[in-house]
């Protein structure tokens, strides 16, 4: 692996690099753009400056992190922070790369066009060679990007002179200004300065010292040092584990649940005061956790935030089957440490961190929690059921693993429209209940059952349980707002989004709810801004970029929809981004190749009728194999109906089982089940496009037309209407003749 220098002494007397209008100055650490100077913290300027000396080569994840943070036991979510801070700077995006292009699962190049050196002796800057034996290409759909031009004024921009400079300046030319005599006196200046000086001292002051709980903690992500990246999820259980039982002590106010560890992670003094700042809390703790054979080692630190000192650390290497104990002697110390004495109530700790006797279930029920509350892809749920089933097996009375089975069964319910699973899910449910039915994970499990099965108030009911529990807010009031929403209570639905992301403002999994939540209301411009920051907060999900592009693709645009599927395709091959895409090449007329990538989406995910229903659309709109369509709109009606028997509330399934209904030929249960989609009201875009196309198909124009009309004013594409329209020529019609 290549070496890469510390960008810290670069020996040159300047180092200065513009593209765009953004000036980058290495001697004075400051980066403008446009003339105005953006903040930066020094690791992500540190970060950025390496990028640009390599600018066009590809710097690893490894490399960057050895450089900058010396590898001194930080996860690599900081460097994906301090990329996120450097976007934001650069106004740069990641879905489209102006400047910063990330290879997943590699790192990151600097790809913007730099301009020559300025034309003086001491502004050239070197670059240090740096090994190309990892260097890696981007696949060229994912490599493309838009080019940038800018005005030649603006090519020569230059950022305004440094504060000190222009005190100086105005200090020599103020007597000479056009002002009044007393203006202009020195006594008057000298007044002017003094005050100054006293305002700043009072800002500086008052910037320095947080406004924080005496008794206040936040707990950082632990580091993993386990030299198998697949462990990390049991370093980041256990800080979740002990976030979680510290939010049970009386007296004790803990922070939001930290997901990602911040640019700043690296827990310097500065550090610690700035995380400090942003989360207002007295004190911070981390730790770094090492897994090897029978054993772990836990290195832990409290530091004071107003300070950055360490207030207490130690190191525990112990027996693997004592972790249990480990966890609450640390958080004792903890809890001993802020208050001064152990509250009569620690019932909670131990209780939360002792939540069975066998190891290896709980190393399983954190590997499967890790998986239910981040998601990567669509085998995530299959693989969070498969550790919750292992946890199960080792300790058949595990009540939070039999709720987590039951939280994940739901999710593939809504994932994928599994219909079977909402069955699976109900059993494990009551297996939780009967188990430990005062357990809060218990009752956001048996609110998630209520709320898809319809029964809104009861889920109500149950997920305000759950927001009394600070460890489960988060989840309980993204519960609450799609129960609101699902009552036509959108002022309260959308309360409830922000308030969850709040109290979990980096979980990408609220963002991509709160997107599919603006989507079922029509709202596309605003599902996409969700969406983007979900990618930018979990870029390894399949399934975020799957969504995006499909949502750029509901917009008309065919670009962004096509970079964001083959980023997703890039990741993992996955049945959301396949249909996604094949429905793009649907819309152009490609429907041998559509037909294609909709077989290989019923491969990867048969239970899910929307893409038996695709599959059957490509394959009616050629004549060549529209004799073959009738088994795949069978088998799509056959999954859509088990689907909505469980969730009458979904308006798009309803008008898609109308619209294969049509198709089959069975004219009067299609106008049932649309007028069914209908009457919900919601997904209101959606169900007038397939309105229009299934009364088109069943000889309505009238009806046809004012769906048509309906879709148009909701915000779906006309090329999009009339690509669909145009094939009903070719469609089934209820005698069983094809229409030619």
């Amino acid at each position: 692996m290549g070496a890469v220098e510390d960008p810290g002494d670069t020996g040159q007397a300047v180092e200065r690099y513009r593209f765009d209008g953004i000036v980058v100055d290495a001697l004075a650490h400051t980066l403008s753009r446009d003339g105005q100077y953006q903040s930066l913290e020094p690791k992500a300027f540190a970060v950025l400056l390496l990028l640009l000396r390599h600018a066009d080569e590809l710097l690893v994840r490894d490399q960057l992190l050895d450089a900058v943070w010396g590898h001194r036991h930080v996860t690599p979510g900081v460097l994906t922070r301090a990329i996120a801070q450097l976007r934001s700077a650069l106004d740069d995006h990641s879905h489209e790369p102006r400047y910063i292009q990330t290879q997943h699962g590699l790192g990151y190049r600097f790809i913007g066009k730099l301009l020559p050196p300025e034309a003086t002796a001491s502004s050239a800057s070197v670059v240090e060679p740096i090994s190309t034996s990892t260097t890696v290409e981007l696949p060229d759909a994912v490599a493309e990007r838009a080019e940038h031009v800018v005005a030649d004024s603006d090519l020569h921009a230059e950022p305004p002179s440094p504060p000190a400079r222009r005190l100086s300046r105005w200090w020599r030319e103020a007597p000479k200004l056009p002002l009044p005599a007393w203006m202009r006196s020195r006594a008057f200046l000298v007044g002017c300065a003094l005050l100054l000086l006293l305002l700043g001292a009072g800002y500086w002051w008052w910037g320095r010292t947080p406004v924080v709980a005496g008794a206040s903690i936040a707990v950082m992500p632990f580091s993993s040092l386990s030299d198998d990246a697949a462990d990390r999820y049991f370093a980041d259980g256990l800080a979740v584990e002990m976030h979680d039982a510290l939010t049970n002590v009386p007296g004790l106010k803990v922070a939001a649940r930290q997901l990602a560890a911040p640019a700043e992670g690296d827990t310097d003094d500065d550090d610690v005061r700035r995380i400090g700042r942003r989360l207002g809390v007295a004190t911070l703790l981390d730790a770094s956790v090492r897994r090897e054979g029978g054993r772990v080692r836990i290195s832990a630190r409290l530091s004071d935030t107003n300070t950055g000192f360490t207030l207490w650390a130690e190191t525990y290497d112990r027996e693997i089957n004592d972790v249990f104990a480990l966890q609450g002697e640390i958080a004792n110390k903890v809890v001993h440490a802020l208050l001064g004495h152990l509250p009569g109530k620690t019932a909670g700790i131990a209780q939360r961190l002792n939540p069975t006797n066998d190891v290896n279930a709980y190393d399983a029920y954190l590997r499967g929690l890790a998986l239910l509350q981040r998601p990567v892809g669509e085998a995530g749920n299959e693989r969070a059921m498969a550790a919750f089933a292992q946890a199960l097996a080792l300790d058949p009375h595990f009540a939070r693993a039999q709720a987590g089975l039951c939280r994940a069964q739901i999710a593939r319910l809504e994932g994928v429209s599994d219909a079977g699973a909402f069955e699976r899910a109900r059993q494990a449910c009551a297996r939780a209940q009967a188990m430990d039915p005062g357990l809060r994970e218990v009752s956001l499990a048996m609110a998630e059952i209520a709320r898809v099965s319809g029964q809104n108030e009861q889920a109500l009911k149950l997920y305000q349980q759950v927001i009394d529990d600070p460890a489960l807010r988060a989840d309980g009031l993204v519960g609450q707002a799609r129960t609101y929403a699902a009552l036509g209570k959108e002022e309260q639905a959308l309360q409830s989004f922000q308030q969850a992301i709040a109290a979990r403002p980096s979980d990408a999994q609220i963002y991509r709810l709160l997107g599919y939540h603006h989507w079922l209301r029509g709202d596309v411009p605003k599902a996409i801004d969700a969406f983007v920051t979900a990618t930018v907060l979990q870029p390894e999900d399949s399934r975020l970029w799957g969504s995006l592009g499909g949502l750029y693709l509901a917009q008309g645009d065919t670009v962004q929809a096509g970079h964001a599927f083959n980023m997703s395709l890039s990741i993992e091959p996955n049945a959301g981004a396949l249909t996604n895409l094949g429905t793009m090449k649907f819309d152009r007329g490609e429907y041998a190749l559509a037909a294609e990538l909709f077989q290989q989406a019923t491969v990867l995910e048969p239970e899910d009728y929307l893409h038996w229903g695709n599959l059957a659309d490509a394959l009616a709109a050629a004549p060549a194999t529209a004799a073959q369509a009738q088994a795949p709109y069978l088998r799509a009606a056959h999954l859509a109906q088990q689907y909505v028997d469980v969730r009458r509330d979904d308006a798009y399934a309803l008008a898609l089982l109308s619209w294969y209904r049509a198709n089959l030929g069975e004219r009067a249960r299609a106008l049932q089940d649309l007028q069914a989609a209908r009457a919900l009201g919601t997904q209101a875009a959606e169900v007038a496009l397939w309105c229009a196309q299934t009364l088109t198909l069943l000889g309505d124009k009238t009806g046809a037309h004012s769906c048509v009309e309906s879709a148009l004013k909701q915000g779906i594409p006309q090329q999009r209407i009339d690509a669909l329209l145009s094939l009903q020529r070719y469609a089934l019609v209820g005698s069983g003749v094809r229409k030619e």
